[in-house]
């Protein structure tokens, strides 16, 4: 896996690369349907709510490793079918939303291999090293449940 850690003009930024062995629909299906992403994202059941299109809003409970609850919710700022999300955050305090880019990349079409690469600017360092690590934990289940769809 490769971690790039910028910091960018206006704040903290993270970047994340990963290529995951699936091809490029079948991880945007696991991003945007709520059944798969419930079942990967670290959720609570029953949670999750998408509407992936432009000004779409979004929500999710995410469970913490110590048993807590994070409600999440946010909107679709820009989405490209099978290449493109980029996801408005709702932070409690922040008039404007953090934003999460997350683009698909389909690395060699016979061998079905997909680079994902997903970036976050924050305003302070605890925040972003706060985001990357659950971005990080993200990507590692969505391995996990690519790969495991992917041997069915």
């Amino acid at each position: 896996m490769n971690t790039e850690q910028n910091t960018a003009a206006d704040g903290f930024a993270y970047t994340l690369t990963r290529t995951l062995d699936a091809p490029v629909e079948q991880v945007w299906r696991a991003w945007t349907t709520p059944e798969q992403y419930a079942r990967w994202a670290g959720v609570a059941a029953g949670s999750v709510e998408m509407d992936v299109r432009p000004g779409g809003a979004w929500k999710a409970t995410m469970l913490t490793p110590d048993g807590g609850q994070f409600p999440l919710t946010g909107s679709y700022l820009e989405v490209t079918e099978n290449r493109r999300l980029v996801i408005g955050m709702d932070v409690p305090g922040k008039p404007a939303p953090a934003t999460m880019t997350v683009d698909l990349d389909e690395q060699d079409e016979d061998d079905h291999r997909t680079q994902i690469v997903l970036h976050q600017t924050c305003d302070t360092a605890t925040e972003r090293d706060m985001a990357e690590q659950g971005s990080t934990m993200l990507l590692d289940s969505l391995s996990t449940f690519l790969t495991a769809q992917t041997s069915n």
